[in-house]
Formats: structure tokens, sequence, C-alpha cells
């Protein structure tokens, strides 16, 4: 189907064909949802032998009493399991609760509103506004942080390296209010792209170009989830700050949501011991502890690195049927044209796709017509807004097979059909 190429008339008989179709998939009463990125009940269960693991035996290295407060940076074998996820020291690491987006949002609260201890005062005590770089497209829940603190944003382009370095240079050099920028490094979100190398140790030196206080707000949060094991790796950004002498200047996250139980899983945060220090004093304002015993059955269960990549290959057997039925999909439906561009991820929960300009919100709007919803268009973007209204995520985890290959068939025709219509207009 090459649009530039038809007549009117072979654009009306496909079009007539299309909306043939598209009103069988209307009349079938589907209902299915391709919205968001979690495990699905299958991969949850990849972990239930958690529910039992500790029995009565709290035993830890350290005889703590788990059950009792305390602790608030977490166990030290919790540490020592996950401080290679993110690439730190043992000793530049939080254990917390189950939720990075909560760690995410009071680092960046702190930073606003508290300051860095010794390290520096708060952003809000400078004069003007507050600013974040936001490569785009991006995850909508870092916007969201952004939105809510009264951050203001600024998007950047990416490309299949990473962000656009060259325009994330320029824009700190001429502007000391941009204090912070979002990354999800490795399979990133939406577009499952791994960070390359040059662009890992460019964001390494941006601490000795950026503003006072800045800081790389790194969130790793699919770190070890590829889908092959041939799959692109990812530099150390922690590494390479310590080869510049930027450690101060960058935050990393990253939790067990989609390792373990999404809602029963443990956060953790890295970070230089100076940053460490004032993050613990800021948080210890807020509670007195984590959950421990959480963090001990996930040590029982991972055990150690070995065991933590076992566990996700096991995540990948589930996963990567999924994504080769969406990626099968767009090859069949588009790629001998270009009414659509996609990327297909190695790793993540998502595949990114882009549509001809100014069709991405008639897409969306066509396909949950017909029973198929999917993130809203402009969601990865800063304010929701995509200026040329083209990306839309797809995520294929939690749905059946069976139920993916009906919804991305629904998508294709939505695609094909407002390709068309947009032509004839």
């Amino acid at each position: 189907m090459q649009l530039d190429q038809a007549s009117t008339e072979q654009l009306r008989q496909w079009e007539s064909a299309l909306s043939a179709e598209y009103e069988q998939f209307k009349a079938a009463g589907l209902n299915l949802d391709l919205t968001r990125g979690k495990p699905s009940g299958e991969q949850l269960s990849l972990s239930d032998a958690v529910l039992d693991i500790l029995g009565r035996d709290l035993s830890n290295e350290t005889n703590t009493d788990l059950r009792n407060y305390g602790g608030i940076d977490g166990l030290p074998e919790c540490k020592r399991l996950f401080a290679p996820v993110l690439g730190v020291k043992d000793s530049e690491i939080l254990i917390g609760g189950n939720s990075s987006l909560s760690l995410m949002y009071s680092a960046a609260l702190y930073a606003l509103h508290m300051g860095f201890g010794d390290l520096g005062e708060a952003w809000a005590k400078e004069s003007g506004s507050v600013k974040f770089l936001c490569p785009v497209p991006g995850y909508d829940r870092h916007f969201g942080v952004c939105e809510h603190l009264g951050i203001d944003m600024i998007p950047v382009a990416m490309d299949d390296n990473g962000p656009d370095m060259d325009q994330v240079e320029a824009l700190l050099k001429a502007d000391p209010s941009i204090k912070g920028i979002w990354c999800v490094p490795r399979f990133s979100n939406p577009t499952g792209i791994v960070y390359s190398d040059e662009v890992v140790a460019r964001i390494a030196k941006l601490g000795s170009i950026a503003g006072k206080n800045f800081r790389v707000f790194w969130d790793n949060a699919y770190a070890v989830h590829q889908l092959s094991e041939d799959a692109p790796q990812l530099a150390s950004l922690m590494d390479k700050c310590r080869e510049f002498g930027t450690e101060n200047s960058v935050y990393l996250f990253g939790s067990t949501s989609k390792i373990t139980y999404a809602g029963a899983g443990v956060a953790f945060a890295g970070m230089s011991e100076a940053n460490l220090k004032a993050f613990k004093q800021h948080l210890g304002m807020s509670q007195i502890g984590p959950d421990k015993i959480n963090q001990l059955r996930h040590v029982r269960l991972l055990q150690d690195s070995d065991g933590l990549h076992a566990h996700m290959r096991a995540h990948a057997s589930v996963l990567k049927p999924r994504f080769d039925i969406v990626l099968k999909h767009l090859d069949d439906g588009f790629g001998d044209n270009e009414l659509l561009s996609w990327t297909a991820p190695e790793g993540g929960y998502f595949v990114s796709v882009d549509t001809l300009p100014g069709l991405a919100k008639k897409v969306v709007a066509m396909a949950a017509a017909a029973g198929v919803k999917l993130t809203p268009a402009g969601a990865t973007f800063p304010y929701g807004n995509d200026p040329e209204d083209r990306n839309i995520r797809i995520a294929p985890s939690v749905p059946s097979l069976e139920e993916i290959d009906k919804a991305m068939a629904v998508f294709v025709n939505c695609v094909k059909l407002a390709s068309v219509q947009q032509r004839l207009g």
C-alpha cells in the first residue's frame, strides 16, 4: 500500500475494504487492553515461592530483628544483591519500599525544597524557574512528577543511541536553571533503545557543564529485562562519573516491580555517599525504616546475580512470544510501505510506533471504538503534547497471545484506514 502512488480510485477502494473490516472488528465486541506495561499473571507466578520462602526463619547476617523499626537504608545482603544492577558500590545504595517511583519523587522533592546537605542548597532557593530535560518519546510518570512539583519540562530529541547529546549539552550551557534530566537508559520507555557507550560517557560529564546542583535521574527500570541473551549491554554510568569526578551529579533508580511482585517488591536508589547521607536525613523525617522482612524474602528468592538472571530468563520466555506477535503484525502490515515506523526492542516492556504526522490520536480513538485500548496519544511527551501527533506506545505484556493477535489485527487496520482517509481528505 503506497499512498503517494495510488490514484483516487485506488484510495477509495482501499478505504471501502478497510472500513468493512473495521466494522467487523467493532461488531466483534472485543475488550482488549494494551495500555500499561505490567507483568502478566503468568510472570507474577514465577515468584510465588517468595510467599513461603522464609517460614519463621528471619535470620540475617547482622542478626537484626527484622520485625522492628530501623535500618532505613536496607539490609546489607539486599544491598549486595542489587548494587550490581545499578552499577554502584554496596555503600552507595539504599533499599526502600516497593516503588522506585516513590524514591524518584522523593529525590525530586528533596532537591527542590530541602537541598543536598553539605553539597548544596535547594533548587527552589535559587531565583527563577526550575527546569528538567525530558528525552522524548519518554515515560509519562516521569513527566507527571515534574508537572506535579511545578518543574518546567524541556523536550529533547531521542535517536537510536539515546538523547541528542549535542542538544542536551547546548541547553545546559545556555541555561543554569536546568537542574535535571530524566533517563531510561536500557530498553528505554517506550522505544526500547539502549544508550550507547558514547552517550553514557557524555551524560557522565554533564555535571561539569551544567549549573550548580544538577542531577541526572537515571531510571534503570529495565536493567535486567532482556528478551535474549545477546541483547545490548549498558555501560556503567557511575563508573564513568568516577572517571570524570562527577559522582555527585547522578541519582540511579531501580526496583523489582517487573522482577518479582509488582505491588510487593523492593526498590533501590544508588548515589554517591555524600548524596546518600543527605537523602537519608530527609527520608528519615517521613519513615523509620522499610519492610526488611520483604527484603530478606527477595534475597532468599533471588540469592545472587546468577539467580537474578536465571529468574529473568524465565520472564523472557513469557514475554518474547508476545513481542514476536506484535512485531510480526507490524512487519506484515507495514514492511512494504511508509505508513508506520516502529522499534524492535530487545528488552523492556514496550514497542514504540510512529504513524504519519497527525494520526496518532485518531488511531487510538478508532482502536478504542473497536474494543482495543491503547495508551493515550501524547502520553510519551511532556504535558501530553506530541507536537507531530505521531507516537503510540504498545504494551503487550498482560494480554494472552490470542488477545495480542486480535488486538494487533485491529491496530493494523486502524492505522491503514486512518492513513487512507487522511490522504483522501
